[in-house]
């Protein structure tokens, strides 16, 4: 009998009763310990850098290895360990290449993307990345790629036979697969449809496909897959993750196996995968802007309130979900042409409540910015040691406080969505009663659908004089003095700088920059949809009679449907008994919060032993005349805390967070 003893969970391997030979019992031992690697991946949250934020798609070799012997040099004693060179590393960067162009991809006999050369010299004569991922490993890292959804238009177009695939389609009269065999061109990549489409997973053809790529991708020396365009409410397909999952067990190579997007995911998405992947992404692509860091917020809470933090993954490892990689330092602009070359948009106050919600909700940790450049600050920022204890080694992780409980308001959300999903906000036009001034664009939320008291707003609006606007505003008067209008015009929102809303997802509207976030207006939160004014289609609205704000060009409405609450709690556990405490501040003005000890330890399922002194998981509550008393560190601050009573209390900053280490005991 040969056993192993994997994360608490045992296996067994029975040989009794078998005679073998030495080269099977080799073969059997290679396996083994193939086995048991897979097994060790993802056990923490992983921790690497990713070329995306920085480089968008546009990374060389030179600039990838520069960037990988800083992890290696300054980030591996921290726990950062993967190098990931972000999507389009197939593509040819010349006049004309966009992210979503397609006719720019570099794909071999057989369908199956490789490195552009240009970009990637060491990877020409058919080397593929080996020869980077032997210097990655030479650095003691591990090396990831990102990859796309099924296959690509190229390969499509060129119908190249499949490798692996030994019979022939249904009705092919012995012909052997090919790609237009397996191709789902019905079932495009949502943001990149020109360029790539689902295959079909269960025919011969496309399981002989996903599996090539994946023993392509081993035999690179792949030890991590970023997958896109698989997950999230606009892409997600089971059939691709369940046989890209099993192909990646099929190449005994220990890969870390990822997903993304996330964009609406949901915890029931989050149990249909966990089981086949080590993390998943449960947003959309993540900047740096202030409402992208506060839409967060409430996902975290979700998904920990499920109990998919560190639930069973693949091969036996844990999963995780990922809130996405952490945009700082120097940054590129998402969907650029270019690589770095503007600091990050966050202040240093959300620079702490981001990484701080990434660590308490236990997000895996992918550094986003241009190492090469990286600041003191920063660099101290996500190699804070208690933060990445949090992140690693805490226990029962979740928010226990929020809103009404902190005596705080909850900001409405503008977001865009489905049209037959948008069911929240209903929008007028409310005409001005100064003259010369402005009429307004207005929202209102059904007050039952809402529990706090943000349930109207609007926004300034105007006939642009941009040339591509046609249409004139159809006004009718309504019994309330409104103005309901059939037509187009734009959007904007002086408030933000003359921006105007745009319908378009960020990484398809390319030239055009993704700004900061919106807190104006009612204190109504955006994340990203109001942008420079522009001759875009996207940016034509049509308001109908049912008062649906409409884009024409990408079928999309703008609602305010959502609540985000100002002022969130989180918790969690240390190994060594003490307690992590999180207070965030969302709003736009600093803010009190307050947390009572009793609460913090009964959200940690500890009460006080009788006697002791000491909290514990008993049920023992403290009597009326018990005391707190705490002691450790305000971290950020790094200062020392000491309480003496029966309640936590900090003044934090707007958009600002106050993270503590306490271990704290009763007297009577």
């Amino acid at each position: 009998m040969v056993s192993m003893a994997m994360s608490g969970r045992r296996k067994s391997l029975d040989f009794s009763g078998f005679v073998i030979t030495s080269q099977q019992f080799l073969i059997i031992s290679c396996l083994m310990v193939s086995v048991a690697v897979a097994q060790e991946l993802a056990i923490t949250p992983p921790r690497g850098w990713n070329s995306y934020d920085s480089f968008s798609w546009t990374i060389t070799e030179d600039q990838f290895l520069a960037n990988a012997q800083i992890v290696a040099t300054t980030l591996k004693s921290s726990g950062y360990e993967y190098v990931v060179i972000d999507f389009l590393w197939f593509r040819m960067r010349l006049p004309g290449a966009s992210v979503t162009s397609p006719g720019f991809d570099i794909i071999d006999e057989w369908g199956r993307p490789v490195p552009d050369p240009v970009r990637w010299p060491s990877t020409a004569g058919g080397k593929g990345f080996a020869p980077i991922a032997e210097k990655v490993h030479a650095m003691g890292l591990k090396f990831g790629i990102h990859v796309m959804r099924g296959i690509s238009t190229a390969a499509v177009a060129n119908n190249t036979p499949i490798l692996g695939a030994q019979g022939s389609p249904e009705g092919a009269g012995g012909r052997p697969w090919s790609a237009q065999d397996i191709a789902l061109t019905s079932q495009p990549c949502s943001w990149m449809p020109g360029c790539f489409v689902s295959v079909n997973t269960s025919s011969e053809g496309g399981t002989a496909f996903i599996n090539s790529l994946y023993q392509q991708y081993a035999s690179w020396g792949v030890d991590f897959v970023k997958h896109d365009c698989v997950f999230g409410a606009d892409d997600l397909s089971l059939d691709e993750i369940t046989a890209v999952s099993q192909a990646i067990a099929n190449t005994s190579r220990p890969i870390v196996y990822s997903l993304s997007p996330g964009v609406r995911a949901t915890p029931s998405m989050g149990s249909a995968v966990n089981e086949l992947v080590h993390m998943y992404r449960v947003t959309s692509d993540d900047w740096d802007t202030w409402g992208d860091v506060a839409l967060h917020f409430d996902v975290a809470r979700d998904f920990a309130a499920a109990g998919l933090i560190g639930a069973q993954g693949l091969q036996d490892g844990y999963s995780w979900p990922d809130l996405d990689m952490l945009p700082l330092g120097w940054l590129t602009d998402p969907g650029a042409n270019k690589g770095p070359h503007r600091p990050t948009n966050l202040s240093p106050d959300e620079q702490k409540s981001q990484i701080t919600l990434w660590a308490m909700a236990k997000s895996p940790l992918m550094y986003g910015g241009d190492l090469r450049q990286i600041d003191q600050d920063t660099l101290d920022l996500i190699t804070n040691p208690v933060m990445l204890n949090i992140n690693a080694y805490s226990f029962g992780n979740a928010e226990i406080a929020a809103g009404p409980l902190l005596g705080s308001q909850a900001l409405p959300v503008l977001s865009l969505a489905a049209c037959s999903e948008t069911k929240g906000a209903s929008w007028a036009v409310k005409k001005s009663s100064i003259p010369g001034a402005y009429d307004q664009l207005c929202w209102t939320i059904p007050t039952a659908s809402i529990a706090q008291t943000n349930s109207e707003g609007c926004l300034n609006w105007t006939m642009s004089s941009l040339s591509s606007i046609s249409g004139t505003w159809q006004q009718a008067m309504d019994s309330k003095n409104n103005i309901g209008h059939l037509g187009n015009a734009h959007v904007w929102s002086y408030d933000a700088g003359n921006m105007c809303l745009d319908s378009l997802d960020y990484r398809s509207n390319l030239g055009i920059l993704h700004l900061s976030n919106l807190e104006a207006h009612a204190g109504i939160m955006t994340s990203g949809q109001f942008l420079p004014c522009s001759k875009q289609k996207s940016q034509t609205w049509q308001l109908t009679s049912e008062g649906k704000l409409t884009s024409p060009s990408t079928g999309l409405c703008a609602t305010v449907d959502a609540q985000v609450n100002v002022k969130r709690v989180w918790a969690a556990r240390g190994s060594d008994g003490e307690f992590y405490v999180a207070f965030f501040n969302l709003g736009m003005n600093s803010s009190s919060i307050t947390l009572s000890v009793d609460e913090l330890t009964r959200s940690q399922n500890v009460n006080v032993t009788s006697g002791s002194g000491q909290p514990s998981a008993s049920t023992a509550a403290p009597s009326s005349e018990s005391s707190w008393q705490c002691t450790g560190t305000d971290v950020w601050n790094n200062q020392i805390v000491n309480v003496f009573a029966q309640s936590l209390s900090a003044i934090v900053p707007s958009h600002g967070c106050v993270l503590y280490s306490l271990t704290c005991t009763i007297s009577n």
